[in-house]
């Protein structure tokens, strides 16, 4: 199978598992859509399965194409680091690829990038966000080279490095804690809860205090971004759990208030590396800036 294989052919794959169309990917990579299908069809030769499902409306993997996947993201990231490694031996200059979630970059990391960028202006970071679970799945099938996540995945293949205790905490409109302090916690049975949905473990550690403190709410939305919340809370549609330095200004300023639920919500984030991953020069270089860096992030700086 070996001698059948190349990179061109498992990048072409790559992309067009994550663009979900054939035609999608042959913009994206510059090519005319019948070398992207003839790609495909090389690599399903050399493989001997079929890789993609063709739907009315783009592909879907296969079984042997999600199989695929794993190793085609090894098989690139390989090439990427043999490049990296002939041509810019422990020189500060490549790209790194690194996902977290929305709130964790707005709060704590842009600052650290920042001075990152300005001390190697070489390197590269391209970051995505994302959720606990995805973030997980994107390291262990080396598509990224680190994950930042809300808590330790305690897993063998992973090694987790703490960076921050994050504290979360419950905030309302002023008008909607006034209510509260006169009515008692059950107030907020008439309450959504704002969140970034299922998939944050944020919304899941909200569900399990207002479940200890007997809160039931009326129900729950779901919103992309940290300042979404933020300004749908404000304007009195509901309440939420959240960062405490994502709110500190809206606090101080009367903005939003905080809801006695509870003050025993805490978040440990840390970075995330596959145990096999072979780290280039520049990622390596991120990850001892990121614990360095432990300090600024608790400090919230």
């Amino acid at each position: 199978m070996i001698e059948l294989l190349e990179g061109r052919f498992f990048k072409t794959f790559i992309v067009v598992v994550e663009e979900q169309s054939f035609s999608r990917a042959a913009d994206k990579l510059g090519y005319v859509q019948s070398t992207v299908t003839t790609h495909i069809q090389l690599l399903e030769q050399a493989c001997g399965q079929k890789l993609f499902h063709r739907l009315s409306r783009g592909v879907k993997p296969t079984a042997a194409g999600e199989k695929l996947l794993k190793y085609a993201y090894q098989f690139i990231h390989l090439g990427t680091s043999i490049e990296e490694a002939m041509n810019e031996i422990e020189q500060a200059q490549g790209t790194v690829y690194l996902r977290m979630q929305e709130s964790f970059f707005l709060t704590r990391f842009s600052l650290f990038m920042q001075h990152f960028v300005k001390e190697f202006p070489k390197v590269k970071l391209r970051i995505e966000s994302g959720f606990h679970q995805d973030i997980l799945d994107q390291v262990l099938n080396h598509a990224i080279d680190f994950g930042i996540v809300p808590r330790d995945p305690k897993r063998n293949d992973i090694l987790f490095y703490p960076l921050v205790e994050e504290k979360l905490i419950f905030v309302a409109s002023a008008a909607l804690a006034r209510e509260v302090g006169r009515e008692g916690l059950e107030r907020l049975n008439q309450e959504a809860m704002i969140s970034f949905g299922t998939d944050c473990l944020y919304h899941t550690q909200a569900g399990m205090a207002l479940q200890d403190a007997g809160i039931d709410v009326m129900e729950a939305i779901e919103l992309p971004s940290l300042e979404m919340i933020k300004q749908s809370v404000q304007c009195g549609i509901g309440f939420a759990l959240v960062p405490e330095i994502a709110v500190k200004k809206e606090l101080e300023h009367g903005d939003l208030k905080l809801l006695p639920i509870s003050s025993a919500n805490y978040s440990m984030h840390g970075l995330i590396v596959h145990k096999n991953r072979e780290l280039s020069y520049p990622a390596r270089l991120l990850q001892a800036k990121l614990t360095e860096g432990a300090v600024m992030f608790n400090d919230g700086r």
